[in-house]
């Protein structure tokens, strides 16, 4: 089965909005791979960034959130030397 061009491809599937915010076009509603296609373009080198800009935003409310906060950003920053 061939894939559309905009598969995986974060800035088309998961573009930001007007309001800054990050939002599912509504065209990709209708698509039977929209799962499949936004997972991914987060699993890309384009989609693990947005995911540490979101994990370096967020402040870390206690100990544990903050040793949990340590361990995603050490997966990221692995996986994003990997790619």
């Amino acid at each position: 089965m061939d894939r559309k061009e905009c598969f995986g491809v974060l800035d088309r599937v998961f573009p930001e909005g007007k309001e800054g915010l990050r939002e599912v076009p509504q065209e990709c509603f209708g698509c039977p791979e929209h799962t499949d296609c936004l997972k991914t373009a987060l699993a890309s080198r384009e989609g693990m960034a947005f995911r540490m800009e979101l994990l370096n935003r967020r402040k870390p409310t206690g100990v544990v959130d903050r040793i949990r906060r340590w361990s995603e950003r050490k997966t990221l920053a692995r996986s994003l030397k990997g790619k």
